[in-house]
This record gives structure tokens, C-alpha cells and sequence, in this order.
């Protein structure tokens, strides 16, 4: 039994549910993430809460937090670094940027131009970034909190495929139901901060975060469930609709996934249900849909839902 997965899981989502009201969906998506050392992107309108949901995070897991907004003017050294000359040392220095952090809040991350949404890449593929011939490794759980709104497309810049296939997870944040509206409005309509809240939030033991971790490889996945995603990432680069499908960086994610989603219900291993409950936020933002399915308003997920409806599921 996966004790220590189920342990992380209540911890933090009673943590995080003391100040973000009805995201237990978003919440167990970053439980997968920060299980999977992954990379998320937060996608939804403004004003539900995505910043305040990263900083929570961060709060919790006792890391250090930094916020990078996007801007069309930002530019790499703005958030990697620059070497400056140190007049006491009669050399340059390197002096970090704000990406030398345990979680960064890039917020609204498609209004940063294409040059610095490439400095991302070597950061949230290896754990390092290189600068002038010289590579300074980030902390070991860096993770990255990407922000956008899908409805914004003036002065923005759509994410290159090459860094949406970088995030393990996208979630896709939705106006919250009416009980939980109705508590943000009684806990915060007075006018009183969240501010408050974050700072007192309790701070996850880390030895519970590798013992959860380690718990992990003891989740069996079978040869049949391995073929039945590698069926599904095989389906999606045939589709007729896409121009791009699942790369093989998307199906380890989806492996993955699973097995995590598996260990959070407390089962010993991987069923074709675990890799259907996490099809739709590793797969559908890797996904290019055809020029002919964009007109016609198909969407992403609807594919991702095609894709689940007609792969044959292992027995």
C-alpha cells in the first residue's frame, strides 16, 4: 500500500485547501507534479486564483519562491542572470536571477517573447542553466508554475511545442462551483488578504516528500500497460485531425502520471482507469490540432477523448 503517497496527498491538500477554496482538482494535479519533480502550466481566466495557488505551494513545500512576469520587453538575462564586474574582487561575478528558486511563478508566460521563453527550455529539461560558457545547476526540486489565459491573444506569444512538451501538466483552471464561490466571498469579501493565510500554512516535511517518492518504484506497471500508452501515443500521431502527436517525452509523462494517480488511491499497480484519469492534462497541450479541426472548433481535449474512446484497452 502506498501509505506515504496518501500521507503527501492529505497533507497538502488540507494545507493548500485552507486558502485556495474548490481546486481540489488543480491541487492533486500539483501532487502529481511535485511527486514527478514535473513542470505545470496553469491555464484559465484571470482572477481564479492561479498566482495564490503557486505561492500556497511554495509556502507549504518551505522552498524558496520567486514570480517572473511576463512582458514583451523581459529578456533571458532577466531571469537567468548576468555576470557583473565586482570591484572588491577585480572580476565578474555571476549574480543569479529569479530562476534560481525551488518553485518560480512564470505569470502570464505566453506575453514573454519567444527569445526569453527559450531560456526556459535548458532549465526545465536539465536543472541548469548555461551562462557564458559556464552551467550552474538549479536546486534539485526546481519546478516551474506557468500561468496564461487561453482568451488573451493580443500582445502574446503562442508557447513553441518544444516547451509546452516541457510541462508534465496542464491545468485548466474553470469558475468554481457556487458553494465554493460562495465561501471565497464570505472568507475574503471584507477585503482581508490571503496574504495572511499563506504565510501561516504548515510546511510539508521533506522526508515525507522522498519517502512518498520512494514509494513509487515499488508500483507495478506490466508490460501491457506499458504498450497500452505507447498504443495511445502511437494513435495520437496518426490522427487525422493533428499535425503533432504524443512525443515519446509525453508518454513517459503519461507513464508516469499514472503510476503516481495510482499510488494517490492506494492500489499496488497501474490500471488502464489510472492512465485515463490523467490522459487529459499531460496529453491534450501537447497536441497540434490541424488547421481544418481549429476551424471547426474542435479542441484539444476532445481529441484526447477521441483518442481514450477508440484505443483498445489491454485486459
Amino acid at each position: 500500500m502506498s501509505v506515504h503517497i496518501r500521507e503527501l496527498q492529505s497533507e497538502l491538500s488540507r494545507e493548500l485547501g485552507r486558502v485556495v477554496v474548490g481546486a481540489e482538482a488543480p491541487i492533486r494535479a500539483l501532487i502529481i507534479a511535485l511527486l514527478a519533480r514535473g513542470h505545470v502550466l496553469v491555464q484559465g481566466v484571470p482572477g481564479l486564483g492561479k498566482t495564490l495557488l503557486a505561492k500556497s505551494l511554495a509556502q507549504a513545500l518551505g522552498g524558496e519562491f520567486k514570480r517572473i512576469q511576463g512582458t514583451p520587453d523581459l529578456m533571458p538575462s532577466d531571469i537567468i542572470g548576468v555576470h557583473v564586474f565586482d570591484e572588491r574582487e577585480r572580476s565578474f561575478v555571476f549574480r543569479a536571477g529569479p530562476l534560481f528558486a525551488d518553485v518560480v511563478l512564470v505569470d502570464e508566460i505566453n506575453r514573454a517573447g519567444p527569445k526569453t521563453q527559450s531560456a526556459l527550455l535548458e532549465a526545465m529539461e536539465e536543472r541548469q542553466v548555461s551562462v557564458e560558457r559556464s552551467v550552474f545547476a538549479l536546486p534539485a526540486d526546481f519546478m516551474v508554475l506557468a500561468t496564461q489565459n487561453p482568451r488573451e491573444f493580443e500582445g502574446t506569444y503562442p508557447l513553441p511545442e518544444s516547451q509546452l512538451d516541457r510541462f508534465m501538466l496542464r491545468i485548466d483552471m474553470d469558475y468554481p462551483e457556487r458553494e465554493a464561490e460562495m465561501e471565497v466571498l464570505e472568507r475574503y469579501g471584507a477585503g482581508e488578504s490571503s496574504q495572511p493565510l499563506v504565510r501561516a500554512l504548515s510546511r510539508l516535511d521533506r522526508a515525507m516528500l522522498e519517502a512518498a517518492r520512494s514509494e513509487l518504484v515499488q508500483i507495478h506497471v506490466s508490460a501491457a500497460l506499458q504498450g497500452y500508452v505507447l498504443d495511445l501515443a502511437c494513435a495520437s500521431r496518426e490522427h487525422g485531425r493533428l499535425l503533432l502527436g504524443l512525443s515519446t517525452r509525453g508518454a513517459l509523462a503519461l507513464l508516469r502520471a499514472a503510476r503516481i494517480a495510482c499510488g494517490l488511491r492506494g492500489a499496488d499497480f497501474v490500471t488502464p482507469d489510472d492512465v485515463k484519469d490523467i490522459a487529459l492534462p499531460v496529453m491534450a497541450h501537447r497536441l497540434v490540432l490541424s488547421p481544418e479541426a481549429a476551424l471547426e472548433g474542435e479542441s484539444d481535449i476532445d481529441i484526447v477523448r477521441q483518442l481514450l474512446a477508440d484505443t483498445p484497452v489491454p485486459r
